[in-house]
């Protein structure tokens, strides 16, 4: 992707939100930020029986590349199973918002990212738990 296509991309992400809002009985409910720019994400998922990413919804403010990038990665992540997600790269993120762009505020286009897979960690965590507790 050239940059003037990154830049049509980040635009149409952040003026077109996709996902953005919220869903019932998420079984991820996490809030990050970036102090340095003042970004704030929520990102919500639910899994559906068979461990598949059901459902996933975000709301927050900040930057133009926060936003955008938490509407594309909660389109990236439809139908991941948890560990897919906690396996996803920042680095081929990065490359494929354009990394030209972003590489100055990493922060910011991995922030979405970055508590997705902290919310997802803490739910297999808990997932084990329970389990545990019925064995």
């Amino acid at each position: 992707m050239d940059r003037q296509e990154a830049i049509e991309f980040l635009v149409d992400h952040y003026e077109n939100p996709r996902n953005k809002g919220e869903i019932e009985h998420p079984d991820v409910n996490l809030s990050g930020g970036n102090p340095g720019c003042a970004d704030v994400i929520t990102m919500q998922a639910r899994f559906n029986p068979e461990g598949k990413l059901e459902e996933v919804a975000w709301h927050g403010e900040g930057c133009t590349i926060s936003q955008a990038a938490a509407s594309y990665v909660s389109e990236l992540v439809q139908g991941m199973t948890p560990e897919e997600i906690e396996a996803m790269s920042f680095e081929d993120l990065m490359d494929q918002l354009g990394r030209e762009l972003v590489m100055t505020r990493p922060t910011c286009a991995t922030l979405a990212l970055g508590t997705l897979k902290r919310g997802v960690h803490e739910f297999v965590m808990k997932q084990k738990a329970k389990q545990s507790d019925i064995a």
